[in-house]
């Protein structure tokens, strides 16, 4: 998955960048609201974790100019109010969730799961088609039976094709949703990656195709 994470503080923010990078998913940083919009505009991404007080303004503002250009993108507050009125407040504004400073980690991971399953309509977390039994929250693949260990791009190279099959996803629509903004990517590094996940592939009635000058579909084989 790839979150946009607005905060200022930059302790908080490198204890979030380092747990979620463990979990393979792809962060962006933003530590002004200016610069969260530039990344919105041209970005896409999965969450967005939106810290309230920041230098240059109010992220309820930002959440409310995201929800009247009629993007859905989930959002989660984080903040150090703990008032009522105020996660209310948020809530009412187009919040998908709310987490009060300080936080646990593995409390702030498992919201984030949350939220993104009532995003996609999914009650349990395992994706299951084509012989493929897989759940990108264990990080867990079976194919016939058989285990997979998966690297973490590769993870969720798998969790972004399996939640859109038969979508074709170009070159650099994947890099983008796997490398974060600072990360110098060539095609050849997309290349590898598709080439491993096909490797990993090989048992189930699944298959990336590629399309020549368009990029890449996940779908059945034959």
């Amino acid at each position: 998955m790839k979150f946009l994470l607005v905060e200022d503080n930059q302790e908080l923010a490198n204890a979030i960048l380092s747990r979620m990078g463990l979990d393979g998913h792809v962060i962006d940083h933003a530590t002004k609201l200016e610069d969260a919009r530039a990344f919105v505009a041209t970005g896409d991404y999965d969450l967005i974790l939106l810290d309230i007080m920041l230098p240059d303004g109010d992220g309820r503002e930002f959440l409310r100019q995201h929800r009247a250009s009629d993007q859905d993108t989930p959002v989660i507050i984080l903040t150090a109010r703990s008032q009522v009125s105020d996660r209310i407040g948020s809530l009412d504004l187009g919040a998908d969730d709310y987490v009060t400073k300080p936080f646990d980690h593995a409390e702030l991971e498992a919201r984030c799961r949350a939220v993104l399953r009532r995003k996609s309509g999914i009650a349990k977390t395992t994706i299951e088609v084509g012989g493929i039994a897989f759940d990108p929250v264990a990080g867990s693949l079976n194919i016939a039976g058989k285990e997979i260990t998966l690297r973490n791009r590769e993870l969720r190279l798998l969790e972004l094709f399996l939640n859109a099959p038969g979508q074709v996803f170009s070159k650099q629509k994947l890099a983008d949703r796997l490398f974060s903004y600072d990360d110098d990517v060539s095609e050849n590094a997309i290349e590898v990656y598709v080439g491993r996940l096909r490797r990993h592939l090989q048992g189930s009635s699944m298959k990336i195709t590629t399309l020549r000058g368009l990029g890449y579909r996940l779908g059945h084989d034959g």
